[in-house]
């Protein structure tokens, strides 16, 4: 006679008294794929499974199922019924091997059987996954640009990671994208540019037209100036503002937006073309506000062309030294 067990999820027992019943010497159990069931559901076949699994030597029992399906199969009963996986669910959620803070990160790096009971290639899950957020350290931080290639000068880390921290703190998780868009935003910084955006206001009013206010830098003479301007719209009365806190008029011939990474906090890039002299010079900025994505592409197009016209100066002013020389 084979004993089996039918539990139910209602205190949230089900498959601790399921491997109970296995104890006391039941050998079948009726389980679901994700727990599902009437009410609050049945015991979940891949807990059950990876519970006998686990605790291999503790039940004496061995259920004969490949456990690097359960990923797959709860993924295909998930869309089959419509029940989304819960990202915290045990063994096939989302976040079931997933480690943000830094202390998790630096063990799981350095040992994985350090927070990880089981490995997630056993289930079907990918193995390793540092998810990255505010609460990551440096280790974390610096392992996943290794393994996206990005290089980063031992000088220049501590600033790209407080970076880092500050991009955290307005997203809640940070994708591959927004770490190499990071590093090369850290790069473009090095080198101090002709006009800088320290500060930026934007209202809209469905009574009149949006007003962008802007505070600029300018390096060469070091002064700020703060202007303010109105437009169709709030990118145009931004656009408006910086061209007269650098007093000039730039002709913008093409402006672009588009999502590049997941979430309702994805980041939007724009990208944007002006042109000087008949001369085209390229922007583009990421940012969780597509705002100020937008006066960063258009500030970054700006001095391209300023270093342009100063690259051009240069050789004119060399070229007329040398003429004179010969006179």
């Amino acid at each position: 006679v084979i004993l089996s067990t039918h539990c139910h999820n209602d205190l949230g027992l089900a498959v601790a008294n399921s491997l109970a019943a296995v104890q006391a010497g039941a050998r079948q159990v009726e389980c679901t794929i994700n727990g599902i069931g009437e009410r609050a559901g049945n015991a979940a076949l891949e807990e059950v499974v990876m519970a006998l699994k686990v605790r291999g030597s503790k039940f004496g029992v061995d259920t004969r199922i490949v456990t690097r399906e359960l990923a797959a199969t709860s993924k295909m009963v998930s869309v089959a019924c419509g029940f989304p996986v819960p990202p915290n669910k045990a063994i096939v959620g989302r976040n079931a091997f997933s480690h943000e803070a830094g202390i998790h990160q630096h063990g799981v790096l350095r040992r994985r059987d350090t927070y990880e009971i089981m490995r997630a290639e056993d289930v079907g899950q990918e193995p390793e996954q540092i998810r990255l957020g505010r609460h990551s350290g440096r280790h974390g931080f610096f392992s996943r640009l290794e393994k996206l290639g990005a290089q980063v000068a031992e000088d220049q880390r501590e600033t790209l990671y407080q970076q880092f921290v500050e991009l955290a703190d307005r997203k809640k998780e940070i994708y591959d994208a927004d770490l190499l868009h990071l590093v090369d935003q850290h790069r473009l910084r090095v080198t101090e540019p002709h006009y800088r955006i320290n500060a930026m206001k934007v209202s809209v009013d469905t009574t009149g037209q949006p007003q962008a206010e802007v505070q600029v830098y300018l390096s060469r003479s070091g002064v700020i100036r703060t202007v303010q301007a109105e437009g169709e719209g709030p990118v145009e009365a931004i656009y408006r503002a910086i061209d007269e806190a650098v007093g000039d008029a730039h002709e913008l011939i093409s402006y672009d937006i588009h999502s590049v990474s997941q979430g309702s906090d994805a980041l939007g890039e724009v990208t944007v073309m002006i042109r000087f002299a008949g001369t085209s010079f390229r922007g583009s900025a990421r940012s969780v506000d597509v705002l100020k994505a937008s006066a960063d592409a258009y500030i970054e197009a700006i001095n391209k062309m300023e270093m342009h016209r100063t690259e051009e100066e240069n050789v004119a002013f060399v070229g007329r030294g040398i003429i004179e020389s010969f006179q």
